[in-house]
């Protein structure tokens, strides 16, 4: 799609809804039976790790059809020294819009003006098929895994200046919002919020947990 064709421009109060509407439809079913994708982001938007520099949607005719989110997230090396980078997400783009290159224009866009804030590294879990085409790597490749060592496959690690990132083992640190997305009642409340949908299963969704629960090991 041209970029004559669409608006790129900050997030407001106004569009709280509409954003988490859209994420709602683009996640729905994607990953687990439902979503908490939605709650996720008025979650976000209340923590103190949420970069409101970094929080856009995309237009087109006046409708918001994508949207993208980030946070502070930390790198900590083997000898207790600290990075600020950026965790990534939720990247929303609605079904009818997708796969015509909007989401490549928010992330490229966004990573301008990561670096516009000082920042030379993001990092994202999500199915490396969706990631790879935009820059991102597995972790391992930069030596970034959990706490307990483990490298995951979904895992994914986008530097922004060639040298972000030297070689030696960091441990990533992510904001803690998601966390309370594991409060499942909290999130069917607010899910009454919004439209019915029909919660069920779908393909994608073994996908999704093979790549979450696995790992890199050589």
């Amino acid at each position: 799609m041209n970029k004559n064709d669409y608006i790129i421009r900050l997030e407001t109060e106004n569009d709280y809804r509409k954003t988490e509407n859209l994420a709602r439809e683009a996640f729905w079913n994607l990953s687990v039976p439902g979503c908490s994708e939605h709650y996720f982001m008025q979650v976000l938007r209340k923590h103190e790790d949420f970069i409101r520099q970094l929080d856009y949607v995309l237009e087109i005719d006046g409708e918001i059809v994508a949207s993208i989110m980030y946070t502070k997230a930390k790198l900590v090396d083997e000898a207790g020294n600290v990075k600020e980078i950026l965790s990534m997400g939720p990247l929303c783009v609605h079904p009818d819009y997708q796969r015509k290159g909007l989401g490549k224009a928010l992330l490229e866009f966004t990573f301008e003006k990561a670096v516009e804030l000082g920042y030379d590294t993001v990092i994202n879990f999500g199915n490396p098929d969706n990631y790879v085409a935009r820059g991102y790597k597995s972790c391992k490749k930069y030596n970034v895994c959990f706490g307990d060592g483990v490298f995951p496959t979904a895992l994914l690690v986008k530097v922004l200046k060639e040298d972000a990132l030297d070689g030696r083992k960091w441990i990533y640190i992510p904001c803690d919002a998601e966390a309370q997305c594991d409060d499942t009642e909290a999130v069917e409340e607010y899910d009454k919020l919004f439209p019915p949908k029909e919660k069920a299963w779908q393909a994608s969704q073994e996908e999704f947990y093979i790549h979450s629960h696995s790992a890199i090991t050589w």
